[in-house]
């Protein structure tokens, strides 16, 4: 759960820095925008990374029910996007197996969520 936090905490900066660089031009920290991805792609990526790192964090802290679905339902709408932007857009070899560890990260992470007790007793869902 720890690491989950962790994770969300770092996709909410990501997602707030890609909004900054992609309204502004101006790289926070390093170019965080793909030139390869049209910038609807775009907007839609750093939309899905801002909310799933909002989402996890505030349903963290809230301990809100909803948590693992609504993670489950954004891990979904990510990997989809990252399907498209992977075989769409990619050029490189090595997109595919980052897109694989990417893929089997939300479905572990899913699986986590909806699972596990320790999710169960956090999140006080199917009770």
């Amino acid at each position: 759960m720890f690491l989950l936090l962790l994770m969300s905490i770092g996709m909410l900066i990501w997602g707030v820095a890609g909004f900054f660089e992609y309204f502004t031009g101006i790289e926070p920290f390093l170019k965080l925008q793909n030139d390869a991805y049209p910038s609807g792609v775009q907007f839609v990526h750093w939309l899905l990374i801002t909310l799933a790192g909002s989402a996890f964090l505030m349903g963290y802290l809230a301990k809100w029910k909803w948590t693992p679905f609504v993670m489950v339902l954004l891990f979904s709408n990510l990997a989809v996007l990252c399907t498209i932007e992977t075989f769409d857009f990619m050029s490189e070899q090595w997109s595919f197996s980052s897109y694989l560890v990417e893929i089997v990260s939300y479905v572990v992470h899913s699986a986590f969520l909806m699972f596990s007790s320790l999710s169960k007793s956090r999140f006080k869902h199917f009770q």
